[in-house]
Formats: C-alpha cells, sequence, structure tokens
C-alpha cells in the first residue's frame, strides 16, 4: 500500500470551495475503493462535493492520482492510496494509513471490482479465472470490510455501501456467470453484514447497477449494441456513473439513516424485483 499525498499543481485556477453539502457528509472521512476511473471516481466526486474528505482508492498509481488531483481542484477534502484488497496485510495497511492521515472512517463504499472472465459456458470456465473473479469482487469486499468495521462498530456508527451488478439479479447468457455469481454473493454478504453491525449502528446497503456507460464502455460497446441495450430499459437510456453516484450518497447519508439491509437497483428499470 502506498499513500498518495503529495499536491498536484493545477494548469489553471481552482474553484474556492466544494459544493455546499446537502446530505450530512460534511467532516465525515468516505473511502471509495476503486475509484480511479468509472463509477468509483464519479461517487469519490460527489462525495466530496457534498462535504466529505474523501480518500480515493485503487491500484494504478497515475490514474488514482489524476482523480485525487481533479478532487482537489475542485476544492475537495481529498487523499489518495494504493492497496491490493484481495491481500489482508495491504488492506489493514491502508486502513491504517487513512485513520493516520484523515480519522476514523466513517463511510465505505467497496466498490472495487472487475470482470476479468468472459462469458462461455461452465464448463469451459478455467478454475484460475473462477477464482479471479471471485477474489476481485467478493474477496475484496469481504477483506475490505474486515478491516473497517471493528473500529465502526466500536465507535457505534458508520455506513458501508457495496456494489453488485444487474447481472447477479437474473440469470442472463450475456453475462459471465463467475462475475455475476461473486455479485450476487456480495449482496447475501451485505445483508448478513447488515444484520450482524446494526445493534452497533452501522448500516450496510448494496448498490446493483445495469449497463453503465463508464469511458471503458463508451470505448468498447458499438453504437448498435447500445442502441438494441437502450430497448431493454423501460427509461430508454443507459445509466452514468452519477446516477450510481446519486445513490451512493443517499445510502451513505443520514437521509437513509431508517434504511439498511436493501439492493438497490439502478437499472433503468431494466430488473424488477
Amino acid at each position: 500500500m502506498t499513500p498518495k499525498t503529495d499536491p498536484m499543481t493545477p494548469k489553471s485556477t481552482p474553484k474556492s470551495t466544494p459544493a455546499t453539502p446537502a446530505n450530512g457528509l460534511r467532516s465525515r472521512v468516505a473511502l471509495v475503493t476503486g475509484s480511479s476511473r468509472g463509477i468509483g471516481a464519479a461517487v469519490a466526486a460527489r462525495f466530496a462535493r457534498a462535504g466529505a474528505h474523501v480518500v480515493v482508492h485503487g491500484r494504478d498509481a497515475e490514474a488514482v492520482e489524476a482523480v485525487r488531483a481533479r478532487i482537489s481542484w475542485e476544492g475537495g477534502k481529498v487523499d489518495a492510496v494504493t492497496a491490493d484488497l484481495t491481500r489482508f496485510d495491504e488492506v489493514e495497511a491502508m486502513r491504517e494509513y487513512v485513520e493516520a492521515a484523515c480519522g476514523p472512517i466513517d463511510i465505505l463504499v467497496a466498490n472495487a471490482g472487475g470482470n476479468p472472465v468472459p462469458p462461455g459456458p461452465i464448463e469451459l470456465i478455467e478454475e484460475r479465472d473462477w477464482r479471479a473473479a471471485v477474489d476481485t469482487n467478493l474477496t475484496a469486499t469481504f477483506l475490505t470490510v474486515k478491516s473497517v468495521l471493528p473500529g465502526m462498530k466500536e465507535r457505534g456508527r458508520g455506513s458501508i455501501v457495496t456494489v453488485s451488478s444487474a447481472a447477479a439479479r437474473r440469470p442472463n447468457s450475456r453475462s459471465p456467470v463467475a462475475y455475476a455469481a461473486a455479485k450476487a454473493g456480495i449482496e447475501l454478504f451485505t445483508k448478513d453484514l447488515a444484520a450482524q453491525a446494526g445493534p452497533s449502528g452501522v448500516r450496510a446497503n448494496c448498490i446493483a447497477p445495469e449497463t453503465i456507460m463508464t469511458e471503458r464502455n463508451q470505448r468498447n460497446i458499438p453504437e448498435d449494441v447500445q442502441r438494441a441495450l437502450i430497448a431493454d430499459h423501460p427509461l430508454r437510456r443507459l445509466g452514468t456513473p452519477e446516477d450510481v453516484a446519486e445513490a451512493a450518497l443517499y445510502l451513505a447519508s443520514d437521509t437513509a439513516s431508517w434504511v439498511t439491509g436493501i439492493v438497490l437497483d439502478v437499472a433503468g428499470g431494466a430488473v424488477m424485483v
């Protein structure tokens, strides 16, 4: 785990202050894993605008620094770390650094994950690929929560938001089954976490996005496929990272103080259960 704390000189004049927070995140410390790009970067930026002291995380130090510098330029309070979340020693080192540099972690968004296995028949999935999908998603979420949860319980407060996927909500031949199974595991894990941690004042909720037009998806999904996907959504558009960020802000904030143990589909109506 390598902290990234050196300031980066902006090329133009920064804004003086972040937007006035309206959802109770002022002075909260929020660790957002997997926030060097895509959904996680949008969540980190939104939390910073709501007044949180955000810690950006990733494994690509250059990408992490770019997000940190952008949030700082916008007037947000931000630090950054790198860590491999499948290694508990690195997770613990990350938590210890955050606590020393920023203070106790009030909010954890366990967003880190990925899809390392392409769709295909179950019998053709390599064991190493299955384990990679489970480790990258479910194990990383478990180890991060395992590290952060004791402090939250001791302080009697905290909000944890995990990230699943619409792929976990319904069988679909277009979704890699290893990834879908790992994300489904995150949903059950989150509900069990909510039941265990609730008496200590800690809330836990899960977000399940559908197709989100991150920069990577904009590049990799052809326009004709995008149009076909749009037709599968009653709201007739695909999601944006900002859509997920707003949902995460709600669940993390005191506005949702009576909400725990739910899976919130951010899916444009494509998933209705």
